[in-house]
C-alpha cells in the first residue's frame, strides 16, 4: 500500500503520542521527591566569575564575582549599633537606614574589607532599594572597593530619595528609578513560599538542648536532614551555647527550622576556618524561621550557613561578629552589634525539602532536655521588632565577652552528648574601625581577623540536575527540559 502524506502524518502523530505515554511513568518517578534548590537569583553563585573554591574571610585580592543576591529583605534594612559591612549583591524592597548610634562611621556595602572577597560583577547594581535611603548624621555608606589589581564598582539603584552621605566608587552611579524594586517582587514571593514549605518538612533527626550545648543528631542516611526546633537555642538564662551536629552524611543538606513566634539563637559556634564542622557544612546549611514575628541570631562567632525567614511582617536581627552565608528575609532586617559586625557573601547550594513529600512539621526537640519548650518563655531574650531597639539589650552579644560567656555549667542529666568546651580560637573577633574602606590590600588588615586566612581547599560541590519540565512540542514527541545549576561552589 502506498503511503500518502496524510497517512504518514497520522502515523507521526500516533508515534508522538505513544512516546509521550511511555515516558510519563519515568517523568513521574523523576519528579516525586525531586531536589528543590533555590532558583536564581537566590542560592548558588551565578555568572561567569564564580570561584571554584570559596576562601575563608580574608582581605586579599578578589577571588571571583557573584551575580546572585546575597542579602534580600522584603521590608526595611536598618543598620544600628556598630555593624560595619554587608558583602555581595543587596536588595531591600523597603527603606535602607544607617543609624549607627554607637559612634557612627561607615557601612560598607557590596565590597567589604574582610569577607569572601567575591563581589558582584562590575557595573551591576550592588545595592537596590524599593524605598528611600537615609544615612543619619555622622554615618556614611560606602559602595564599591578595590584590591591590588583594580576596582570593584557598582550602582546604588533606589526608588525613593537619598539623604546623607553615600560614597560610590567610580564608575558606579546613584540611579533614581521608581521601578527599582519591580524585578524583585517575585523573589519576595519565592522566599515566602520556600520558607513556609521547608518549615512544614518532617524531621529526620532530633535535637537535644542542655544548659551548654545543642546537639543535632541526624538519621545517618537522608541527604536532606531536617531538624525542627520549638525552643530557643540558648542557655536557660539566654546566654551562649555550643552547636554540634552528629550522624550527618557527607554532602547532605541540613535544615534547622526554628519554629515559634520569637526564636533566638545565641552561640559561640563557628570560626569560618578550615576543619571547623560548620565551615564544612556552610554551603548546604540553612537556618529557617518560617513564621517568626521576631527572630534573633547573636553571639560571638563567625556564624556559618544561610538564613531564611518567611514572614513578611517579621523582623530578623543579626548581631554576630560575622555571618557567612545568604540572608533571605520576607520581612525586615536589623544588622547591629557592639563591634564591627559583618555579613559575608557565601552561596547556598543545598537541595531543600519538597513540600509534596514533606506535608507537616514534626517537632524534634527533645522534651526532656528543654528547660522550657515554648519559644516565648524567654521574654528577656526575644528581640524587639523595632529598629530602635538597643543592641546592648541582647545578652552576651559582645565578642569581648565570649570567653566568660562560654558555657561552664555541666550538661543536664538529659544530655546525650559530651559538653563542648570552646577554646578561645572559637571566638574570633571581627572588630575593625568603622571608617575602614575596603581596599583589600595587605595594608587594609582587619584587626581581629588575624590577617589573610588560608584557602579552605574545600573543592567543588557536585553539579545537581533536576527535571524542570515535561511537555509535547508539536509532533516532536516528549521533550524533557533539564535545569542545571549554574556555577561552582565549595
Amino acid at each position: 500500500m502506498k503511503r500518502t502524506p496524510a497517512t504518514r502524518g497520522r502515523r507521526a502523530v500516533r508515534v508522538a503520542v505513544a512516546t509521550a505515554v511511555a515516558a510519563l511513568p519515568m517523568a513521574a518517578v523523576l519528579t516525586v521527591g525531586s531536589a528543590a534548590p533555590l532558583a536564581p537569583p537566590l542560592g548558588a553563585c551565578t555568572g561567569t566569575g564564580c570561584p571554584a573554591t570559596w576562601p575563608p574571610p580574608n582581605n586579599g585580592d578578589f577571588t571571583g564575582r557573584d551575580a546572585s543576591i546575597n542579602v534580600f529583605t522584603g521590608g526595611d534594612y536598618t543598620v544600628t549599633g556598630r555593624a560595619a559591612e554587608a558583602e555581595g549583591k543587596i536588595v531591600a524592597l523597603g527603606n535602607l537606614t544607617v543609624d549607627k548610634s554607637q559612634g557612627g562611621g561607615a557601612y560598607n556595602m557590596g565590597v567589604v574589607g574582610v569577607g569572601s572577597r567575591v563581589p558582584p560583577p562590575n557595573g551591576s547594581d550592588f545595592v537596590t532599594t524599593g524605598g528611600s535611603v537615609d544615612v543619619r548624621s555622622g554615618n556614611r555608606i560606602l559602595i564599591g572597593g578595590s584590591d591590588s589589581k583594580g576596582q570593584a564598582f557598582g550602582n546604588l539603584r533606589h526608588a525613593g530619595s537619598v539623604s546623607g552621605t553615600v560614597n560610590i566608587d567610580p564608575t558606579g552611579r546613584s540611579i533614581q528609578d521608581p521601578n527599582a524594586a519591580a524585578p524583585y517582587r517575585t523573589v519576595l514571593t519565592q522566599i515566602e513560599e520556600v520558607s513556609g514549605c521547608v518549615g512544614r518538612a518532617t524531621a529526620t533527626g532530633t535535637v537535644n538542648v542542655t544548659n551548654s550545648e545543642a546537639t543535632f543528631t541526624g538519621d545517618g542516611t537522608s541527604m536532606k536532614q531536617v531538624f525542627n526546633v520549638t525552643r530557643n537555642l540558648a542557655s536557660p538564662s539566654g546566654g551562649q551555647i555550643g552547636l554540634v551536629f552528629n550522624n550527618i552524611p557527607a554532602g547532605a543538606t541540613v535544615v534547622v527550622n526554628m519554629l515559634g513566634a520569637s526564636p533566638v539563637i545565641n552561640t559561640y559556634t563557628g570560626t569560618a576556618l578550615p576543619g571547623d564542622q560548620t565551615t564544612r557544612m556552610r554551603s548546604k546549611l540553612m537556618w529557617n524561621f518560617p513564621t517568626a514575628t521576631s527572630a534573633e541570631i547573636r553571639g560571638s562567632a563567625q556564624f556559618q550557613g544561610s538564613v531564611m525567614a518567611g514572614n513578611p511582617g517579621g523582623t530578623t536581627t543579626i548581631a554576630q561578629p560575622g555571618l557567612d552565608g545568604r540572608v533571605y528575609l520576607a520581612g525586615n532586617l536589623i544588622h547591629t552589634g557592639t563591634g564591627g559586625y559583618e555579613i559575608h557573601s557565601y552561596p547556598f547550594d543545598g537541595d531543600l525539602p519538597d513540600c509534596k513529600v514533606s506535608p507537616s512539621p514534626s517537632p524534634s526537640t527533645s522534651p526532656s532536655s528543654s528547660p522550657s519548650s515554648s519559644p516565648s518563655s524567654s521574654p528577656s531574650s526575644s528581640p524587639s521588632s523595632s529598629p530602635s531597639s538597643s543592641p546592648s539589650s541582647s545578652p552576651s552579644s559582645s565578642p569581648s565577652s565570649s570567653p566568660s560567656s562560654s558555657p561552664t555549667p555541666s550538661p543536664t542529666a538529659s544530655s546525650t552528648s559530651p559538653s563542648a568546651s570552646p577554646s578561645n580560637s572559637g571566638h574570633p573577633s571581627s572588630h575593625h574601625p568603622t571608617s575602614h574602606h575596603p581596599t583589600g590590600h595587605p595594608s587594609s588588615h582587619h584587626p581581629g581577623h588575624g590577617g589573610e586566612l588560608p584557602s579552605t581547599g574545600a573543592g567543588n560541590a557536585p553539579v545537581v540536575f533536576g527535571l524542570a519540565g515535561v511537555g509535547l512540542l508539536g509532533l516532536g514527541g516528549l521533550v524533557v527540559l533539564a535545569a542545571r545549576r549554574r556555577g561552582r561552589h565549595s
